[in-house]
């Protein structure tokens, strides 16, 4: 039997940190015992952080994305290219690409992929809103930034087939050897889909 080495309070506080992914149970006791050693100027801040963001943090009804604006600040953004689209999974996938800096168009965020395995349907994920800004008229081109999974690769088969009547031309990103990979480190996978994605010098 274990034993209770804390009050409620602080049980509290690690057991919400252990449902964060990427913590267990020792990460998250060890997150929450730095928050409260740090009092002052970790615990305090953060509370007001997250108490604020409860208040205004919203999700933008075009793309998906979260921001303290709606629409979000990137769906505003003048300087942005209104013809290209980029559709990712999940709105971490949308903060790497933008990390990244390598895309000036703007994005479109599903809420997941396709799993019928886990119940999870096109009606639980935003295709509906994709497929009516691609008949818009604006958009040109829709770049699918899906994950290389088999539930990534069924829901960009999936939203190919619902775009086609839009005729908007959709693409996806380049698969294969990553910069800087050696060969001899790579899995099957990547070198097959190297080979097929190659390209004329």
């Amino acid at each position: 039997m274990t034993r209770k080495v804390s009050g409620p309070e602080i049980e509290r506080i690690v057991q919400l940190l252990g449902r964060l992914p990427g913590l267990g149970p020792r990460s998250a006791r060890k997150a929450a015992l730095a928050l409260i050693k740090r009092r002052n100027d970790l615990l305090v801040p953060l509370a007001g952080a997250l108490a604020e963001a409860v208040e205004k943090i919203v999700e933008c009804p075009t793309c998906g994305n979260l921001d303290t604006v709606s629409p979000c600040s990137l769906c505003e953004d003048p300087r942005r290219d209104r013809s290209l689209i980029v559709v990712v999974e999940e709105i971490g996938d949308l903060w790497a690409l933008e990390r990244a800096g390598v895309v000036n168009g703007l994005y479109h965020v599903l809420g997941g992929h396709l799993s019928p395995l886990d119940g999870v349907g096109p009606d639980r994920l935003n295709i509906s809103g994709l497929v009516q800004r691609a008949a818009s008229g604006e958009v040109q081109e829709i770049v699918l930034a899906l994950n290389a999974t088999v539930e990534g690769q069924s829901t960009a088969h999936y939203l190919t087939e619902q775009l086609a009547p839009t005729g908007v031309v959709v693409t996806r990103l380049a698969q294969g050897v990553p910069v800087g990979g050696e060969l001899d480190y790579l899995d099957e996978g990547t070198l097959a889909a190297a080979i097929k994605s190659r390209k004329r010098l």
